[in-house]
Parts: structure tokens; C-alpha cells; sequence
């Protein structure tokens, strides 16, 4: 029998090498970056010495596939539907059961949460959120609502060869991005940031064409890095696979920001942020707390391709209520003070400007 040949280095492909080449650039960074919070994390008690068993017996099994949901009832929508924009959940059953969920600006005012039902479903929607549950091509009541927003954050489904093979979500082609109206729903200086993969052909792709084209400018670039319950890396840090840490890149509107004046602290360069993931497939850590400094404090924040609604923010995406299920909550009367539901996770931040001037990491 042939036994299968072991790759060598030199049958690497093009993005392969270059992926090796920045991870060269941000080792060090993240191994002694990463080190220092986490002896912060211990002191703090975030992290324990001891192993415990992952629980899976309250695991959600529920799969709504909103997405799915949404092709569906864009072909439905009705003119009285195209013409309601926005409505709010009054938290009557009999009133809110004739709310349209899908393509209408959707919000809570109240200061508690509200429960709402969806093809039969229970979705609970936090103090203050809003959310528009469509694809890209039904964005317009967002746009036509009139709010500006000081912060948009987006983590686009970005194509990879593992989306293709596991049809877990779906992706969208990077040329398919630059039609997202960010400009029209930036006020100036408006804080953009996106989550990128470790794929050097991404990060081009937002630095050179996406945020130049919504009249971004690039100002930062950050790395979250993610270890378990102990404070191991989730995967061997130089694993040629998959890697511990994905990239953010942040960026400022230019648009009419000459004319303004702000005060709200520049946003800094080269951090890490240390946390423990979620369970959940692809659930990034919320980054209100993490960029709470840098913008003003009555500031409108946005999350774009968002499955998960956050309070005192507007979500958009085809699943953006998929986390807000029931089955992915817990009755909290029946727990310690411990905070429930996919929200909770444990995040570090702190400056590591030091350890990035000696590594000189993510310097093209």
C-alpha cells in the first residue's frame, strides 16, 4: 500500500505561507501578552487550577434557522409591512402577537426584558435593544429609521474552505460587504470595527479595499486570544490548523469629521484581549465594556450579522435573535449570583504597548 506522502513546508500554498509570516510577527505578543493577563486573571479568580468536566446536559438543541426563515417571508412581504418600519414590543401577548418580527425595525424601550414569539418560539429581547431580523437585501429600515450610530461593529461570515464543507452558516463573498450602507449609518468619527479571520487575503481586503471604500480610516488593530477555564490556549499556539486568536481591526469615519469636535479618547493601538469563549459556534466576546472608553457616553451603538441581542444596542443579521431562544437560558432563581446565558464570559483587557514595541507585531 502507498502510504500518503507528509506534507512539506514547500507544498504550502501562497495564503498558507503568508498566514505563517504573520503569525511569526504576532507569537511573541501573544505568548508573552497573554501570560501577563492571565497571572492577572489567577489573582483575580477568573481562572482555576482544576479540570472540570464540560456540562452538556442543558446544551440547546434548538436549530430555528432563522435564515432560512428570512428567505422566506421576504417573498411575502406584504406594502402595509414595507411601510411600518419600526414598531416596539409592548409586552402584552394579545398586542404583541401581531407583530411582524421579520424586516421591521423591532424594539424594547422597557428597562426589564420582554418575551416574544416567533413561529411559535420563545425569544427574550434584553432591557432597551432593538433588532432587524433580514438578509443584506432588506436593510432599508435601518437606514430609513434616521439613527446614526458613534459605533458599528460587524463579524461578517467570512468564506473559508471549513464554511464550505460543514454548511453551518453561510458565507458572504467579500465583494458583497462593501454594499452594507456603514457610511449612511456612521455619524462622523464614528468608531467601525470588524472581525477578521487569521487569513492574511481578509485583512488585505478590509485594510485596502472595505474600509477605504465606506470612507473609513484604519487606526488600530487588535488581537483576542482564547484560553479555557485554566488558562490554556484553546488550541497549541502554533498550530498549523487552527490558531488561539482571531484579529479585529478598528477604524475611524472620516466623513465630515473636520467639522466636529469630539473628545472621547483616541483609540489605541496593539492590544490583546484574554478571554474565556463560549460554547457557543463562532459567539465572539461583546466588546460594550472594551470600547465603553472611546466613545461618548450617550453614544448609538450598532452590531452587524449579529446572533445575539445586547441591551442599549441595535443588532441586524438573519439570525440576530438566534441566542435570544429560551433553551439557551436558564431559570436564574435557580442558580448562584453566577450571570446566565450566552452574554456571560469572562474578559481581560489591558494596554500591552510595551510587549507589541518589542515584538514589532503587525507591521506590514
Amino acid at each position: 500500500l502507498l502510504q500518503k506522502r507528509k506534507r512539506q513546508s514547500s507544498d504550502l500554498n501562497q495564503g498558507e505561507l503568508d498566514a505563517a509570516v504573520y503569525h511569526e510577527k504576532v507569537r511573541l505578543l501573544v505568548l508573552e501578552g497573554t501570560q501577563s493577563l492571565l497571572e492577572a486573571g489567577h489573582h483575580c479568580g477568573y481562572f482555576t487550577d482544576a479540570i472540570h468536566p464540560v456540562s452538556t446536559s442543558q446544551t440547546p438543541v434548538v436549530e430555528c434557522q432563522l435564515a432560512a426563515l428570512c428567505d422566506m417571508a421576504k417573498q411575502f412581504l406584504t406594502e402595509e409591512a414595507a411601510d411600518t418600519p419600526k414598531q416596539v414590543v409592548k409586552g402584552h401577548a394579545d398586542l404583541d402577537a401581531h407583530l411582524n418580527l421579520f424586516s421591521c425595525l423591532t424594539g424594547n424601550p422597557d428597562a426589564h426584558a420582554r418575551e416574544v414569539t416567533l413561529i411559535g418560539e420563545r425569544y427574550f429581547l434584553p432591557p432597551r435593544s432593538r433588532f432587524l431580523l433580514s438578509d443584506i437585501t432588506r436593510l432599508q429600515p435601518l437606514v430609513t429609521s434616521g439613527d446614526k450610530f458613534d459605533l458599528i461593529v460587524l463579524d461578517p461570515p467570512w468564506e473559508n474552505k471549513s464554511v464550505k464543507r460543514s454548511r453551518r452558516y453561510r458565507f458572504l463573498p467579500s465583494s458583497q460587504l462593501k454594499q452594507l450602507p456603514v457610511p449612511e449609518l456612521s455619524t462622523a468619527g464614528c468608531v467601525v470595527v470588524t472581525w477578521v479571520t487569521n487569513r492574511p487575503r481578509h485583512l488585505r481586503f478590509v485594510k485596502e479595499e472595505l474600509f477605504p471604500h465606506w470612507g473609513v480610516k484604519v487606526v488600530a488593530q487588535w488581537l483576542w486570544v482564547k484560553v479555557t477555564r485554566t488558562g490554556e490556549f484553546v488550541f497549541p499556539l502554533d498550530s498549523p490548523h487552527k490558531k488561539p486568536y482571531e484579529v479585529l481591526l478598528l477604524g475611524r469615519s472620516c466623513a465630515g469629521r473636520e467639522n466636529t469636535t469630539r473628545c472621547e479618547a483616541e483609540l489605541p493601538d496593539r492590544r490583546l484581549i484574554v478571554s474565556i469563549p463560549s460554547s457557543l459556534h463562532s459567539h465572539k466576546p461583546s466588546l460594550s465594556a472594551v470600547l465603553k472608553p472611546y466613545i461618548r457616553p450617550d453614544a448609538k451603538c450598532l452590531e452587524m450579522f449579529a446572533r445575539i441581542l445586547q441591551p442599549d444596542w441595535t443588532s441586524w443579521g438573519n439570525e440576530v435573535i438566534k441566542f435570544q431562544h429560551h433553551s439557551y437560558y436558564i431559570n436564574s432563581t435557580t442558580l448562584s449570583s453566577r450571570p446566565t446565558g450566552p452574554l456571560y464570559d469572562t474578559t481581560l483587557i489591558k494596554p500591552t504597548k510595551t510587549l507589541w514595541q518589542a515584538s514589532d507585531a503587525i507591521q506590514e
